[in-house]
C-alpha cells in the first residue's frame, strides 16, 4: 500500500482528463490509484498523460476489473471503506481516518456509484456540503479534498509538510 496510507478508488471514470488529475494528485500524495470497472478511456490516452503530466508513470496504479472482484481483494474488515456520494448522511470531514489501508472510494462523473452500493453500504456515505445549486462537484477536486483532508487530519505524515529547500531534491516549480 501507499507511503502515506491512502487509497483513491474510482469506479467507472470517464472523463480521462480527472483521471490524470487524480493520478497526480496520488503521486504528490504517495497515495494508491486503483481504477474499477469499466473506463471511458484508454489509460493510455494522450488526454489521461496530459492531465498528469509527466508524472502518470510514477501513479501507483491498480485497474479492477469489477466491483465484486474489487470487494473480495479489498474487504472492508481489513480496508476500511468510505463512499463518496451526493446521498450521504454525513459529511466527509467525519470519515475515519486512522486506519492507513483507508478506501476513498467516488463513482463514476455522471452518475455515481451503483444504487446496490448505495443501499447496501449506506452507513459509508459520506457527503461535500454545497450550496445544492449544483449536481456535484468535479470528480477530481473532490478526490483532492477528501484526500487531504484524511492527509491534514494525520498531519501530513509520509509527506513534506513544509518545503526543505533546493538541496534537498525536492522538486517544485
Amino acid at each position: 500500500m501507499s507511503r502515506t496510507g491512502l487509497n483513491i478508488v474510482l469506479f467507472e471514470p470517464e472523463i480521462p482528463q480527472n483521471t490524470g488529475n487524480i493520478g497526480r494528485f496520488s503521486v504528490a500524495t504517495d497515495s494508491r490509484l486503483i481504477l474499477v470497472g469499466q473506463l471511458g478511456f484508454s489509460i493510455d490516452d494522450k488526454a489521461v498523460k496530459r492531465a498528469g503530466l509527466d508524472y502518470w508513470k510514477n501513479v501507483d496504479l491498480e485497474v479492477i476489473d469489477t466491483l465484486d472482484e474489487f470487494f473480495i481483494k479489498y474487504p472492508m474488515e481489513r480496508f476500511p471503506y468510505a463512499f463518496l456520494s451526493k446521498f450521504g448522511r454525513n459529511n466527509y470531514t467525519a470519515i475515519p481516518h486512522e486506519n492507513r489501508d483507508l478506501m476513498l472510494i467516488f463513482g463514476r462523473e455522471t452518475s455515481g456509484l451503483p444504487e446496490w452500493v448505495s443501499e447496501k453500504y449506506r452507513d459509508f456515505l459520506y457527503r461535500i456540503p454545497t450550496t445544492g445549486k449544483v449536481r456535484s462537484l468535479n470528480l477530481s477536486n473532490a478526490a483532492a479534498l477528501v484526500g487531504y483532508d484524511i492527509l491534514r487530519r494525520r498531519d501530513f505524515d509520509g509527506l513534506d509538510a513544509e518545503w526543505g529547500g533546493a538541496d534537498t531534491g525536492e522538486i517544485y516549480a
